[in-house]
Formats: C-alpha cells, sequence, structure tokens
C-alpha cells in the first residue's frame, strides 16, 4: 500500500480569494421624521396649483373656486 496521493481529479479547497465580498448592510438613520417636510406640509401636497403669473390662470383659478351660489 502506497501513501500517495490517488491520481485524477479532485475536489480543490475554495480559495478564500474566490469568494464574493458581502454586501454592506444598510446603515440605520436614527433621524427624526418629523424634521422632514412632507407632501401635505406643502399647497401642493393639497391640490393647490403652484404660482402662475398670467391673468389668464388666475381667471381659471378664479373661476375653478368659485361657488356654485355665484354663477
Amino acid at each position: 500500500m502506497s501513501t500517495a496521493p490517488a491520481p485524477g481529479p479532485r475536489d480543490p479547497k475554495p480559495d478564500p480569494s474566490d469568494r464574493p465580498e458581502p454586501k454592506p448592510k444598510p446603515a440605520l438613520i436614527f433621524d427624526d421624521p418629523l424634521d422632514q417636510q412632507s407632501a401635505d406640509d406643502t399647497d401642493r401636497g393639497w391640490g393647490e396649483r403652484g404660482p402662475s403669473g398670467g391673468s389668464a390662470a388666475d381667471l381659471a383659478r378664479f373661476l375653478d373656486e368659485k361657488p356654485p351660489h355665484h354663477i
């Protein structure tokens, strides 16, 4: 009996440099969420139109917002 390794293919030992790098964990953010402005804090969040500079836009807004008893 011989102590020499058997000839033929063998499973190679995994090389540590062949392993994929682990993904970094997402950073935890401890900011106060109430310090950030939400969409409801703006006029646009409530459905308001942005500022416009034309008189036609002002008339359109007036007609859109006019109560029904003013028609």
